[in-house]
């Protein structure tokens, strides 16, 4: 019996009881786009919250009514919400509307890459892989830890004395 099985799916489809024909296929995703053509995601890092829109467009981003460039002054947090581009291979395709609360403009500039990484997905669903393996669609979930009573800081103690 096992002799005969040609794949690793027809010997689940085997132990399963069912004809390999029958197993479940995933139906491929499906674009979400507003009435404007648009679509939406929340992106988050930190504390900060981020709303995005994305459209078709000259490669446009404005941040809480500010060109990037003005919100984002330093370089290296423009580099940040343009990676999600690069990865997909669309720079300059799309006009991004975001707005953005919370944190520090670290924070800040990475969940307006997390909202973009979801929202270039949920437009066109074929760059869901490039954006996956580089890690893009995936929460940064490292957040200040609270600080705890009897500590001076969230861990550091006050200093010992014996005497």
């Amino acid at each position: 019996m096992v002799e005969d099985l040609k794949s690793l799916d027809d010997l689940k489809a085997a132990v399963a009881g069912t004809p390999a024909a029958a197993a479940p296929v995933a139906a491929p995703r499906q674009p979400q786009r507003d009435a404007l053509g648009r679509s939406y995601a929340t992106g988050k890092r930190k504390d900060a919250v981020a709303r995005v829109w994305i459209k078709p467009g000259k490669g446009n981003v404005v941040v809480n009514g500010k060109p990037m460039a003005e919100y984002f002054a330093r370089p290296v947090l423009q580099m940040i919400l343009k990676q999600p581009f690069t990865v997909a291979g669309v720079e300059g395709e799309f006009d991004v509307m975001a707005t953005v609360a919370g944190g520090g403009l670290s924070g800040q500039a990475g969940a307006v890459k997390h909202g973009i990484s979801k929202a270039l997905q949920l437009y066109t669903p074929e760059l869901r892989g490039a954006l996956k393996a580089a890690g893009f669609l995936t929460r940064d979930s490292r957040v200040v830890e609270r600080k705890k009573y009897g500590k001076a800081k969230a861990r550091k103690s006050f200093q010992f004395s014996k005497r």
